[in-house]
């Protein structure tokens, strides 16, 4: 099943960039980002009010609060810097470079969650980064 939520991910964060792309044309970034963000906001709470999950809050760890806002400043951080890439670049050149992310997310797996290497793993995160350094080239 994750996979599939992993698929449509990837069909939204394509349609993220591109509908970003358009959007941004004479925006500034970080403006475009704050009304991004601002829907993301209300549309990630109103799932939570709509399955009932609101009551969790509680039970949250303090060590889960401490990674959530951090993860949460990390992606503050990687969507200011992208939709800025994006008002300055082109999506297709923006959008490969950003998903070098995944071989980042591969090397820190390893050496901060100690998530096993494989082969297989290696050779497909050096093939997204020399797919990246064709694209970009």
């Amino acid at each position: 099943m994750w996979i599939w939520f992993a698929l449509l991910s990837a069909v939204f964060a394509a349609l993220t960039s591109i509908l970003a792309k358009i959007g941004i044309e004479n925006v500034d970034s970080n403006l475009a980002t704050a009304i991004r963000t601002a829907v993301v906001l209300v549309m990630a709470w109103g799932i939570v009010f709509l399955t009932g999950k609101q009551h969790g809050i509680s039970d949250i760890a303090p060590r889960s609060w401490l990674f959530l806002v951090l993860s949460g400043l990390a992606t503050g951080a990687s969507w200011l810097f992208y939709y800025r890439a994006l008002q300055l670049g082109e999506a297709s050149k923006v959008a490969p470079i950003d998903k070098l992310s995944v071989v980042l997310t591969m090397v820190l797996a390893f050496v901060i969650l100690h998530e096993t290497v494989t082969v297989k793993g290696i050779l497909g995160g050096a093939l997204i980064a020399v797919g990246t350094l064709i694209l970009i080239l």
